[in-house]
């Protein structure tokens, strides 16, 4: 079974706009959203998920599995923004040097999905204009 993941989009759709607070954030979550979290949480592949919301400081609203707790959820947090604002600044850049037509200097390439695998790991991030979605997951165990 491949593991499928939601769009922030999709996933925060239901998420007030100030999402400073994790418990406030947490409650005002609509069924159908907690029910798509914790589907996704329990895949026997699924390491855990980090709901972020971006800006200057990046701030966890909300996380499943031991892997994000305390301050290692804080620097994948951390990290995931980063990697987000640079491929973007990345793809802007490119952009910026393509010789684009005339007229369509104003459209910017955005990141919709990144994936990123590793030896032992897969890190999907699913960025959305005020959060990220970050979905850490075994592959080995996927396939067993």
């Amino acid at each position: 079974m491949a593991l499928r993941t939601a769009s922030a989009s999709a996933i925060t759709a239901g998420t007030p706009a100030n999402p400073s607070q994790t418990s406030a954030n947490a409650s005002a979550m609509s069924p159908e959203l907690e029910q798509k979290l914790s589907l996704m949480a329990s895949h026997r592949s699924v390491l855990g998920y980090l709901l972020i919301a971006r800006g200057t400081h990046p701030s966890i609203i909300r996380h499943s599995g031991v892997v994000f707790e305390g301050e290692q959820g804080k620097r994948y947090a951390s990290v995931v923004a980063k990697i987000v604002e640079s491929v973007q600044t990345g793809l802007d850049e490119v952009r910026r040097d393509d010789s684009a037509p005339a007229g369509s200097s104003d459209e910017s390439d955005e990141v919709k999905f990144l994936r990123i695998r590793t030896k032992r790991h897969e890190l999907m991030i699913s960025p959305d204009e005020r959060y990220l979605l970050a979905v850490l997951h075994d592959p080995s165990a996927a396939s067993s």
